[in-house]
Formats: C-alpha cells, sequence, structure tokens
C-alpha cells in the first residue's frame, strides 16, 4: 500500500548531475518560446541555478539600492522588473515539477531550498535602501510623467514593500524574517506529508467483487494502479485531494464506501504523516507576522488588498447563501434517507452514502446514469472540439500540438496557440492523468509570463488528476471533468492573453478573489449547445449525444446543488475561521474548532463534510489561498454576471470573446480588479445572476 518517496520516479532517470558549465538551467533556452529543456534538466540541477541565482538576483538588487544617482524609474522600478531572471526562470520550473512530477530530490531541494528562498526575498523587500528608492518614486509618481501602467507599477510595487515589512523597525524586520524562514520550512513539510498520505492512504481491494457497480474503466485502472505498485491480483483506489472521492458514487459495496471515505477524510491525522501541528503552527505563524504588519489577524490582512477588502464583506457574502442552501441540503438528505431505507431498512444515511444515493437517486427520479454520460465524454475529443473550440469561436486563437517540445513525463502534450492572424501566442503544456508524484487537484501554473519589457511569450500547463485509463482504453470524463477541463483552460487563457509591459503585472497577477474569474466564467461554455453538442459524441459510435440524455442532464443541473453549495462554504467558513485567530487563540484539537466553526454558521451538517478538512487542506496551507478559499463564491458572483452580459448580446461570438479578452483578459494587473470589471460590464456585478444559477432565487 505504501509507496515511499524514495520511490518516485525521477524526472529524467538518465540524466545525472552535469558540471556547472554544462547546466541547463544556467542559460536561457534556445527552444521556441523559451520551452525548459526538459529532457537535459536532471533533478539534482536545480541546487546549482538557486544558488547561482539568488547570487545574481541580489548583486543586481543592491546594484540598485545603491546607486549614486538620485531614484527614477527607469534606474529603479524598471530595473527591478529586469533583475532576477536567472532565478525566476528556475523557480517556474522548479514549481511545476514539484506539484506535478516530484521525486526525493526535487523534495529534498524544496526543503533544503524554501527557506533560503523566504531569506533572499526578505532581502530584497526588507532593503531599507531599495525600499527609501521606491518610495520616493512613489511619492512623487502623479509628477514624473509616467503613464497608467507605471502608476499602477510603482503603486503595486510599494505596496508589496509594505506589506513585507519593508516600513518596520529593525528589531520588528529581523521577527518578520524569522517568521517567514519558519514559514517556508513548514509549507515545505506539509506538502511533502501530504503527498505521502494521498499515496500511502489508497485503498487495496483483494476482491474484485467489491468494486460491483464501478465502471469497467475505472476497475482496470484500479487494476493497473495496483500493478504499478507491484500489488498484482489486486486493486487500488488512489484518494482525490477532495474529501469525497468519485468511486464512491458506483459503489455498491456500503462497507467499501465507508472504508475509502474514512481513509480520505482521515488522512494525515496521525501518524508519520500527520499535519496537525503543522496547521497550527502554520496558523501561529501567520497570526504573528500580521499583529507585527499592524493588522488585527491574518484575514484581516489578506483582503486588505484584495477586491473583498475585509473579512466581513467575505463572510457577508457566504452568511447570506446559507439559509437556502442548508434548506436545500436538508431536502436532498430527506431524499437520500429514503432511497438508503429501501436497501437497508432502519439504516442512517452516513456521509459515505451521499454520492451513491445521490446517484441511485439521479438514476431513479431523472433517469439519469453517470456511466451513461460518460461514454460521451472522451478526454481528447472534449480537448479539440470542446475546450479548443470553446475557445477558437469566442477569441479565434488555433492550436497546433508540438511533439518537437522535450516535455518532463511522457504523458504531457504541448500545444502551440496562435492568433486569428497566424501570429505566435504562446505554449500550453496539458497534463491531466494522476500519478503517485503529483500532488492531488487541478491548476495552471506559468512557466514564462508575457512581457513586452523582457520580450517573453507565456508558457502556461493545466494540470488535472483524472484517472488514467488502462492500456487500450479511452479516458472517459464525469461531467464534473469535463469543467474542470474548462476551467483550468480558463485560467491558461488568463496567461496566454497577457498584453502587458511588465512582468510584475502580468497574466494572472490579479487579486485572489478576481482570479478564479476567468475560469469560472469559461466553464460556462461547457454546456453551451453549440460547443456541447460538438463535442459530447459517443466514444465508439461517435454520435452525437441525444437529445434526450442531454435534457436529462440539464434537469438535473440544481441536482445535489444544497450538497455541493454546503461542502464548499463549509471549506470556506473554516478557512476564514481559522486565519481570524490572533496567535494567542490557537486551539489544541483541530476536529474541534472545526465543528465549532461550523456550527458557529450555521453549516454543521453530519451528513456534508467540507470540502476539505484541516489537515489536508493544501489551498490554504501550500497554495495561495489563506483566508482566500472564499474567492471561488467571490468570483463566481462575477463570472455568473459576465455570463450574462454574453447572453444579452447573442452568446458565443468572435465580437463578444474580442471585448472579453481586451478588456478582461489581457490586462493582467494594469489596473483595479473592480474598476476593470466595471469598465468590461457597464456596471458593478450583481450577485442575482450567481443566486438565480444556483437556485437560490
Amino acid at each position: 500500500m505504501l509507496l515511499a518517496l524514495g520511490a518516485f520516479p525521477i524526472v529524467h532517470p538518465a540524466a545525472q548531475q552535469a558540471p556547472a558549465r554544462d547546466n541547463p538551467l544556467l542559460q536561457p533556452s534556445p527552444l521556441p518560446y523559451g520551452a525548459p529543456p526538459f529532457s537535459r534538466i536532471a533533478s539534482a540541477d536545480f541546487r546549482a541555478a538557486f544558488d547561482q541565482g539568488m547570487k545574481e538576483e541580489l548583486a543586481e538588487v543592491q546594484q540598485i539600492a545603491a546607486a549614486p544617482q538620485p531614484p527614477t524609474f527607469a534606474n529603479t522600478i524598471d530595473a527591478l522588473e529586469r533583475s532576477g531572471s536567472l532565478l525566476r526562470r528556475t523557480q517556474r520550473i522548479f514549481n511545476v515539477l514539484l506539484g506535478a512530477h516530484s521525486d526525493a530530490t526535487i523534495q529534498a531541494i524544496d526543503t533544503e531550498y524554501s527557506p533560503k528562498l523566504a531569506a533572499q526575498r526578505d532581502a530584497i523587500d526588507l532593503n531599507p535602501q531599495l525600499f527609501a528608492r521606491v518610495k520616493s518614486i512613489y511619492d512623487r509618481r502623479q509628477t514624473l510623467g509616467l503613464d497608467a501602467e507605471q502608476i499602477r507599477l510603482v503603486e503595486e510595487r510599494y505596496r508589496t514593500f509594505v506589506r513585507a515589512g519593508a516600513a518596520l523597525s529593525d528589531a520588528d524586520k529581523d521577527s518578520v524574517r524569522a517568521i517567514n524562514q519558519e514559514r517556508a520550512q513548514v509549507v515545505s513539510t506539509f506538502r511533502r506529508q501530504v503527498l505521502a498520505e494521498v499515496n500511502a492512504a489508497a485503498v487495496v481491494v483483494d476482491d474484485k467483487v467489491m468494486l460491483d457497480g464501478l465502471p469497467e474503466q475505472d476497475i482496470a485502472a484500479a487494476e493497473a494502479a495496483a500493478a504499478a505498485r507491484g500489488l498484482n491480483g489486486q486493486w487500488v483506489l488512489p484518494l482525490q485531494n477532495t474529501t469525497q472521492q468519485p468511486a464512491l458514487a458506483y459503489l455498491r459495496n456500503r462497507a467499501l464506501r465507508e472504508r475509502l471515505f474514512k481513509a480520505s477524510t482521515s488522512r494525515n491525522a496521525s501518524g508519520e504523516n500527520d499535519t496537525t501541528s503543522l496547521a497550527l503552527r502554520l496558523a501561529r505563524l501567520r497570526a504573528d507576522r500580521a499583529k507585527l504588519l499592524g493588522f488585527a489577524t491574518h484575514a484581516v490582512f489578506t483582503l486588505d488588498d484584495q477586491m473583498a477588502k475585509t473579512p466581513e464583506n467575505a463572510l457577508a457574502l457566504m452568511r447570506g447563501m446559507v439559509a437556502a442552501t442548508t434548506a436545500r441540503t436538508r431536502d436532498e438528505a430527506a431524499r437520500l434517507q429514503v432511497r438508503l431505507r429501501m436497501d437497508l431498512p432502519g439504516a442512517t444515511l452516513e456521509p459515505w452514502d451521499w454520492q451513491y444515493y445521490a446517484e441511485t437517486v439521479r438514476r431513479a427520479d431523472y433517469a439519469l446514469d453517470e456511466s451513461e454520460v460518460r461514454q460521451y465524454f472522451e478526454l481528447d475529443r472534449v480537448l479539440r472540439d470542446g475546450v479548443f473550440f470553446a475557445a477558437t469561436k469566442l477569441y479565434g486563437i488555433t492550436f497546433r500540438e508540438r511533439q518537437d517540445i522535450p516535455v518532463y513525463h511522457p504523458d504531457v502534450r504541448v500545444f502551440e496557440v496562435a492568433n486569428a492572424d497566424g501570429s505566435a501566442l504562446g505554449l500550453l503544456y496539458l497534463d491531466y492523468f494522476a500519478r503517485p508524484s503529483k500532488q492531488g487537484g487541478a491548476w495552471m501554473n506559468s512557466l514564462s509570463v508575457q512581457s513586452d519589457l523582457l520580450g517573453t511569450r507565456p508558457v502556461v500547463t493545466n494540470v488535472a488528476n483524472f484517472p488514467k485509463p488502462s492500456a487500450g482504453n479511452p479516458a472517459l470524463l464525469t461531467l464534473d471533468q469535463v469543467r474542470t477541463m474548462f476551467h483550468e483552460f480558463g485560467h491558461a487563457m488568463h496567461g496566454l492573453f497577457s498584453n502587458v509591459r511588465y512582468p510584475f503585472l502580468s497574466g494572472t497577477s490579479v487579486p485572489r478573489d478576481f482570479v478564479e474569474m476567468p475560469s469560472q466564467f469559461n466553464e460556462h461554455w461547457a454546456m453551451e449547445q453549440s460547443v456541447f453538442a460538438n463535442y459530447a459524441r459517443h466514444y465508439r459510435t461517435g454520435e452525437v449525444m441525444p437529445s434526450a440524455l442531454k435534457d436529462k442532464i440539464e434537469r438535473t443541473r440544481l441536482f445535489n446543488g444544497g450538497y455541493a453549495l454546503t461542502e464548499q462554504l463549509a471549506a470556506s467558513f473554516v478557512d476564514l475561521e481559522w486565519h481570524a485567530l490572533t496567535a494567542d487563540a490557537i486551539p489544541t484539537d483541530v476536529d474541534a474548532f472545526e465543528e465549532a466553526a461550523l456550527r458557529k454558521h450555521g453549516l454543521a451538517v453530519r451528513e456534508v463534510p467540507p470540502r476539505y478538512r484541516t489537515r489536508y487542506f493544501q489551498h490554504i496551507w501550500i497554495l495561495a489561498y489563506s483566508a482566500g478559499y472564499y474567492s471561488y463564491l467571490w468570483s463566481q458572483v462575477l463570472d455568473a454576471d459576465a455570463y450574462d452580459w454574453f447572453k444579452e448580446r447573442g452568446g458565443l461570438t468572435r465580437e463578444n470573446g474580442q471585448r472579453f479578452r481586451d478588456m478582461v483578459l489581457s490586462r493582467g494587473g494594469t489596473r483595479e480588479a473592480a474598476a476593470m470589471y466595471r469598465e468590461f460590464r457597464g456596471r458593478d456585478a450583481s450577485a442575482d445572476a450567481l443566486l438565480i444559477e444556483r437556485g437560490l432565487k
């Protein structure tokens, strides 16, 4: 069952640590778009690249800070934008591998260099000479003849310095440095233990009979997963990073459902991969840092430069959804309870029953079978005839697969993206299948960001964790996985369409509660009729999904919606409650704290656990969503409102797509997010469209 970290496949087993002069990371890549030469990179190469990159960046920054000339935009702000190119390039490549194809060496380097990189950042952000120059320009920004993008850059740079602690006393700066060092180390350990545990906690099944109900392609995938671990004659059900697991919708064996659910929800709660103390330590460190920076809590600090501005505003949005959501969830639970007792008289609905009986009710009441629906969602067709097709219709862009660009794993595919006039736009790496070396979830990364100043073009990745089919079988997706493809591609377009001068403002460099807007907006096209009809075809016959089956899907649009929103709200409230704590209020009992947080907000629904629980909530401990998981809901207000704008003006048209690209997707962080959206929409966003879409109004 346990796959040791050291057993992970390394990035390129044949590559050995080369002498520094031959290290491919130390020079810009000669490949198109500066694509990384993955076929030549060995994991151990990153040490030398990090060392050299940090050395070069510090020298460049010190030269800026100590310049004898008075500070100007050119010799300070512009110069900062040009500094640290080797380190930035190395970090981007490393972060892609750390998340998508890690190995023991990568993890050891992460542990070793996370505190070093934190110290590097502090050496720059807390440099008093440098800050004095930036502040001088900030104070005079309106009198220097700067254009709007330059003024925005100065303001954002200055804000970043202040939020890092540049205006603090020397003693407080030392405290911030110490916190950042420890924080980086704890995050690295947390990341490593979550990955180790998700592999260790995978459920091994000895008897195929227990898999009754699981689609044949999933059984074959489970058998292949077991064989990959040397477990011949057995089956492995890998875990995804969410609390609920996809197989729970199909498994008829209730005992196995319970076992799978408990393996998921008890992750990282005991043993060598217990993350309890790490989560508590991160909560305390963040609270300590917020206090030093003059904020009451980490939540107040985090939201101060987001669209929401305050935790109270984020909480108000969510609290407004609780009553209607829980009422619907209770109705859903009652229906499932009735169906459960038809099978097991007197039984009580449990969390591990929900997905199975939701699917049972869906089949009985709506005659909709998820396993039948999946026959029409073959991954490659969804990609080419769905995701790419919609993007071409909206934005005129086209895609050409490149077999000559090296990749970091055989499952990865690379596409060159071109504008409508044939001009080059960027590269897109697609990495869809789960493997033991990959973190859970789905995400977008940038290997290169667009910048007119630097002459760089975007290179982005989309990563997911879809079950890999066994050899010779198609990859058939659930509707949720189809939406995930559209979602992550929305992030990719945000990076690809960037059209700004300065890398600091490029692409997805926007507030956290705005960054999900383009991705969630793009999900809407998955069900748009002309797009859906183009990709929803039977994987064997190629026949379009019958309209009767599509109608069934439409009729179930709000089915189980109470559950879905309850688990999302629950995770969002848990996140904000952790980060609303002061350092002296950090609890010791994680489970009790979670329960109290859910009761406080009226979401202690026994059958519906949070989408993520504290110990494996990677968004808030590893990624950049601390006190920010609410942003998915905040962004949904924007994306639903924007989709309404499209519907009002003819929907999927080039004219509409071009306006959205020009006014939102291409601007990066060059404008304040609310003002940017207001200019596009003609008014502020209204929550009405979201409430109607969710069936709450």
